[in-house]
C-alpha cells in the first residue's frame, strides 16, 4: 500500500469518532484561525488557542470567524505561548500540540525543555509528507527541521521514526532511501559510509520489515528511469516511501526546493515527542497549517503512546 493523500488524510480526519483536544502555540494568526475554523467545524478538533486574547478576538472579528467550540487561554510573547501550549499537552487537556505563529527556537525551548516539556527520551524529528501532484508521488522527507548534524545513532532513531510515521500511514513494509550526493559510498563523503551502515541494519531486520537503502541521490530515490539509465536497481529505486537526510543543510534546502517551485502539497509532523506536534513554516498558507494537522491525527491514531527510549548521539 502507497502513502495516503492529503484529500485521503482529510477524510480519514471526517470519520473519527470525536474531536481531538489540540494546544496551539501562537494563535494570533489569520492562518492559524482560519485552519482551526475548518478543523472544528469538519469535527477533526477541539483547539485551546494560545496568545494574546484580545488580539485573537480582534483578527477573528475582521475576518468574519466565529470562535465558537474554541477556548482562548490568553499568553504574551513567544516563549510564554509555547510553554503554557506544552502545559496544556502535559495537563492531559490536549492530545496534539499544533505550532502556530511562534519561531521554533521558542516552541522547541518549551517542547525540550527536560522538566516540563514533552520529551520522550528519543531523538526528536521533524517528518514531512510531500505530495508532487504531476507525478501522483507521495514520500515522507526527515528530518527537515531540527537535527543540524546527526551522528549515527540520531540517524539511526530517524530512519526508525520515519519507517514509524509510514506505518501509522498505513504502508506495511515502508521503502526507505538514504540520501546522498551520490550513490557511490567514499570516505570524502562520510555521509555515504553511515548510508552503508543504515543499510546494512536494516538487512539485519533492526527496523523490522523495511527495506533501506542507501546512499542514493534524489533522482534516484524519486525516479526509477534514472534508476534504468544509471542501472542502479533495488527495492527502494524509484519508489522511496521515505527519505532520510544526512543534515539539516540538505534536507531542508531539499524541501524548501520542492515547496515553493513545485506544484506539491505537503506538511509536517514532529515525532519523538510523547504526543505529535503539528510543525511547519510560519509562513505557511492555512491549507499547509490543515494538513500538518490532518498528518498530525493519522500519526496519533496510527501509532499509540510513543515508547520511551534512551537514545543519544
Amino acid at each position: 500500500m502507497s502513502l495516503p493523500s492529503f484529500g485521503q488524510l482529510h477524510q480519514d480526519a471526517d470519520s473519527f469518532a470525536s474531536p481531538v483536544a489540540v494546544a496551539v502555540a501562537g494563535g494570533a494568526d489569520r492562518t492559524v484561525l482560519e485552519m482551526l475554523r475548518v478543523a472544528v467545524d469538519r469535527g477533526w478538533v477541539t483547539p485551546t488557542v494560545v496568545g494574546p486574547a484580545g488580539e485573537v478576538r480582534r483578527l477573528a472579528d475582521e475576518m468574519g470567524i466565529v470562535l465558537d467550540g474554541f477556548r482562548i487561554l490568553d499568553a504574551d510573547g513567544a516563549e510564554a505561548q509555547a510553554a503554557s501550549a506544552v502545559a496544556e499537552v502535559r495537563a492531559g487537556r490536549a492530545r496534539i500540540l499544533a505550532k502556530g505563529q511562534v519561531a521554533t527556537p521558542a516552541l522547541m525551548q518549551a517542547v525540550l525543555d527536560p522538566e516540563h516539556g514533552l520529551r520522550s527520551g528519543r531523538v526528536v524529528s521533524q517528518v514531512v509528507l510531500m505530495e508532487i501532484a504531476r507525478d501522483a508521488r507521495r514520500f515522507l522527507m526527515a528530518d527537515t527541521g531540527i537535527a543540524v548534524k546527526p551522528k549515527l545513532a540520531s540517524k539511526v532513531e530517524i530512519v526508525r521514526q520515519a519507517v514509524e510515521v509510514a506505518r501509522a500511514l498505513g504502508v506495511d513494509r515502508p521503502r526507505v532511501a538514504i540520501m546522498a550526493a551520490s550513490e557511490a559510498p567514499g570516505a570524502a563523503m562520510p555521509e555515504t559510509l553511515d548510508a552503508v551502515e543504515l543499510q546494512r541494519r536494516g538487512e539485519q531486520g533492526e527496523f523490522g520489515d523495511a527495506a533501506i537503502q542507501g546512499p542514493l541521490s534524489f533522482d534516484l530515490a524519486y525516479s526509477a528511469d534514472a534508476g534504468g539509465k544509471k542501472r542502479i536497481g533495488g527495492e527502494v529505486v524509484g519508489q522511496a516511501d521515505a527519505m532520510v537526510f544526512p543534515d539539516l543543510l540538505s534536507a531542508n534546502l531539499t524541501v524548501k526546493a520542492i515547496m515553493y517551485t513545485a506544484d506539491c502539497r505537503f506538511g509536517g509532523v514532529l515525532r519523538g515527542t510523547v504526543v505529535p506536534v503539528a510543525f511547519m513554516s510560519r509562513a505557511d498558507t492555512a491549507a499547509t497549517r490543515l494538513n500538518s494537522l490532518a498528518l498530525a491525527l493519522a500519526v496519533l491514531r496510527g501509532t499509540g503512546p510513543p515508547a520511551r527510549e534512551d537514545r543519544r548521539d
